[in-house]
């Protein structure tokens, strides 16, 4: 009885049952969710899809964040359209286990239902985003890979129940009404992963979080559902995924904590490039240190050969990427910033650079071969040069990862966050992001949710 046995773990769980460690990882969750949001907010798909939607908005009750607390519609558009800037930049956190981007829909749903409420705490905030992510996560791992290979973005598939389960806790739902919020939510299942590379991926999530906040307020005023709704025959499970584990997966909620194998982006594209590169930005530091130019590698570079893992070439192949959207899922264009500018950073992924010619002229002599000794967070990287310029000494360099910056053995740290924060945020509202950087990291002692929306 999977379903019944999530609604009950959820409802049960109380924030003393959380390892000693658990209300900082989930803060560093929020932490890198609001920084996701604030650096999104005014990205052109989050844009157009408040200027499309506005004449929707109904009372305005939820801030949008990224606008100087200026801005708010009511909590079902909220959670839309912030889910859709936490995940416009691909900057969000990872589960590794299965590549969901966990705290983006249960946030984004979590956040615009706490401002419709009084008295709702830090704590009972984290307690709410810790159960929606374990849910969630063990969801997506029961259905893992079979379910995203066969084309679900799983981020959101799964989000949608995170969401239902994580407001549903703030409301305090008996466990038959978490039942339904969940079988509410299941049955609404959104994200194709045809859709990357468009604005249409960001809205997965963002319209997960609106489907797990619809779901959770159904339930709570007594909308039924399947009580069963992700184990039955013709239930979630059967039907997104050829197999299944959730009776394995869900006998270890509160025994193996997946919020605490999230991991964070130092990157703004696709997880399984990120050891690309990282080796080329330590490429990069290792030419200027002998002496080469950046400027002079797009005619200087003669190859550049990369052996990675078999997902790089399956998930982010994109020889031409046209903009922004789809480098992400271009390796080859991670590797070209990351070697011509030492970073791969927001601004590396604009439109502009994307077409770039001395972006392009590298990015054209990148090649990538799968390696079977190649785990997913490594990659080595080898480069040759050319020219009169270029002496015997300065011909050849190679870079082995073991281990990606942002892997769960090389974690981005806390200053590594509060700068991926900074980086992202000060373009959109300036100065103040090194206060709501400090604002955020409070979040445990906050007295209510609603009052300290407003500082961020």
């Amino acid at each position: 009885m999977t379903t019944k046995a999530a609604a009950q773990w959820a409802v049960q769980l109380q924030y003393s049952a959380l390892p000693p460690s658990m209300p900082h990882t989930a803060v560093r969750c929020f932490y890198n969710w609001v920084g996701c949001v604030i650096g999104g907010s005014t990205h052109p798909t989050t844009s157009k899809a408040r200027r499309a939607l506005s004449p929707f908005f109904g009372k305005e009750t939820s801030t949008l964040l990224g606008h100087g607390g200026k801005v708010k519609t009511d909590a079902q558009h909220a959670a839309l359209i912030n889910g859709i800037a936490s995940h416009v930049h691909d900057y969000d956190d990872t589960h590794l286990a299965t590549i969901i981007h966990p705290t983006g829909p249960v946030a984004s749903a979590l956040l615009a239902y706490a401002e419709t409420q009084k008295g709702i705490s830090g704590r009972d905030f984290i307690l709410a985003l810790v159960a929606g992510i374990e849910v969630q996560c063990k969801l997506g791992m029961a259905v893992w890979p079979q379910h995203y290979d066969i084309g679900w973005h799983i981020t959101s598939t799964v989000g949608a129940i995170g969401a239902a389960v994580a407001v549903g806790k703030l409301m305090k739902l008996s466990v038959p009404e978490m039942q339904h919020a969940i079988g509410v939510a299941a049955t609404q299942v959104t994200g194709l992963r045809e859709m990357f590379g468009s604005d249409t991926k960001s809205f997965h999530p963002g319209r997960a979080a609106q489907n797990g906040l619809m779901a959770a307020v159904l339930a709570q005023q007594g909308y039924t559902s399947s009580l069963t709704a992700l184990e039955a025959k013709r239930g979630w499970a059967a039907c997104v995924s050829t197999r299944n584990d959730l009776d394995g997966l869900f006998a270890t909620l509160g025994k193996t904590w997946e919020t605490e194998a999230n991991a964070f982006k130092p990157f703004p594209c696709g997880i399984v490039c990120h050891p690309a590169i990282d080796a080329c930005i330590q490429l990069h530091k290792d030419l200027v240190s002998v002496g080469i130019k950046p400027e002079t590698l797009p005619n200087t570079l003669k190859t550049i050969q990369l052996q990675v893992h078999h997902l790089v070439i399956e998930l982010t192949s994109k020889r031409t990427p046209r903009d922004g959207l789809e480098a992400k899922f271009s390796a080859f264009h991670g590797c070209a910033v990351g070697l011509l500018y030492g970073k791969a950073g927001p601004t590396q992924y604009a439109d502009g650079v994307v077409v770039n010619p001395d972006v392009v002229a590298i990015r054209d002599k990148v090649q990538a071969e799968i390696s079977e000794t190649i785990e997913a967070d490594q990659c080595k990287v080898e480069v040759s040069l050319e020219g009169s310029s270029v002496s015997s000494e300065q011909s050849q360099f190679s870079k082995y990862i073991e281990h990606a910056l942002g892997s769960l053995k090389v974690e981005m740290t806390d200053k590594q966050l509060e700068e991926k924060f900074i980086d992202q945020c000060e373009p959109v509202i300036g100065q103040s992001a090194r206060s709501i950087s400090d604002t955020c990291w409070g979040l445990e002692n906050v007295e209510d949710v609603g009052t300290f929306v407003s500082q961020i």
